[in-house]
């Protein structure tokens, strides 16, 4: 364990993800809350709505009709955040002028997909089974391995790709360009900003390399060259096994941990124990363990606090495109940052403090892990069915 008196002094934490501190405040948790509260999840799904853009059968904004699907559906986004077209922009060349140093932009062009997870609208991650969330891994993975560059190492370890054919304004298969970088990721619950609470995450590929990915890349690297060719999240999943204290739920291909330098008061990290790069390298079975893992940590996360726990959620893995070096260092891991903090009806804000200096917690992580790791078993939604 840490050392005890951290448990009640405000102190700092390192996080080597992106060479950055946080502010942890555990005696701060005792102080009464009077400010807004969120309102609890009461709403009763059905289990095919037709008003949803997403349901099988449905019409989408873009005019297209969704199929009759029985698993996932991929389908380009129809408010994408970049585009695969637009006019060419070529930035001015640094003059020293006061404008090329501070007026600076870059051209991006890309393709955002969106994902359902399955074709009930009344579903998340945590009702769904290891098997069925196997399914959205699949898919995840197909695509992914379709828009990478036929140069990157990983074409050698990734198995061979099928994507379903394109139908109406639907264009999966063949982009325009290469793209650097896929960002896999879900919003879930209004309070994250989810606008449909039909089960279904969204991936957008771009030209450019987004700075979060970039910054933890970085940190890999300079841990690789000074660690004589370690990884970092091996060595930092090996010593959390070894400790607990922080370790919410581990199979034998991963593990899931409240990192000692989380942010969100509940976040979540699931590691890969040994080595991977991205999905690529995941053979059936340790796809199968992921699978495992994300049905746990979501499940857990609903049952803290008997609520359909928002979350966002996304996974980092190396690029579509990259030097052999940034391929080799990159690390799969999946980040989970929920805001809620005391109950159903209390989140965390990211504000004041957390915006002008650093981010900031109460919970400790070891607390927050000790909490989720008494919340396996059964979803509590079943099991008030079962007792209706």
């Amino acid at each position: 364990m840490p050392e005890p008196i951290l448990n009640d002094i405000s102190h700092r934490r390192y996080n080597p993800l992106r060479g950055s501190w946080i502010l942890v405040s555990p005696h701060r948790t005792k102080r009464p809350w009077q400010g807004q509260e969120e309102a609890a999840t009461k709403t009763t799904l059905p289990v095919h709505d037709p008003s949803c853009y997403l349901c099988p059968g449905n019409k989408r904004a873009a005019g297209d009709v969704n199929p009759q699907y029985e698993n996932t559906l991929v389908f380009v986004n129809d408010y994408s955040a970049v585009k695969e077209v637009q006019p060419d922009y070529k930035a001015a060349d640094r003059d020293g002028s006061l404008s090329s140093l501070f007026l600076q932009a870059d051209s991006v062009t890309g393709k955002c997909y969106v994902v359902t997870f399955a074709p009930s609208h009344n579903l998340t991650l945590a009702d769904l089974t290891p098997s069925e969330i196997l399914l959205v891994i699949d898919t995840w993975t197909n695509l992914y391995t379709a828009h990478l560059s036929p140069s990157s190492p990983l074409v050698t370890s990734a198995a061979p790709t099928t994507l379903p054919p394109p139908t109406g304004h639907d264009r999966t298969v063949h982009p325009n360009s290469q793209y650097r970088y896929m960002q896999i990721f879900e919003n879930k619950g209004a309070a994250m900003g989810c606008s449909n609470p039909h089960p279904h995450g969204q991936i957008w590929t771009t030209t450019s390399l987004p700075e979060e990915p970039a910054i933890e890349l970085e940190q890999f690297k300079t841990y690789h060259r000074e660690q004589g060719g370690c990884h970092m999240l091996e060595d930092y999943a090996k010593l959390e096994i070894e400790k607990e204290e922080r370790v919410v739920y581990a199979n034998a291909v991963f593990v899931a941990l409240c990192p000692w330098w989380a942010t969100w008061p509940f976040e979540i990290l699931i590691i890969a124990r040994q080595h991977r790069r991205a999905l690529t390298d995941l053979s059936s079975k340790e796809k199968e363990q992921l699978a495992d893992i994300m049905a746990e940590v979501t499940r857990r996360y609903d049952n803290l606090f008997e609520t359909q726990f928002p979350y966002s959620m996304g996974i980092h893995q190396a690029p579509l495109e990259g030097s052999d070096l940034e391929i080799e260092c990159s690390y799969f891991h999946m980040h989970f940052y929920p805001p809620l903090l005391r109950s159903a009806t209390v989140r965390k804000f990211l504000v004041g403090y957390e915006m002008m200096a650093e981010p900031q917690r109460d919970i400790t992580p070891e607390q927050a892990a000790e909490r989720l790791r008494g919340c396996g078993g059964v979803l509590y939604r079943k099991k008030m069915k079962e007792q209706e």
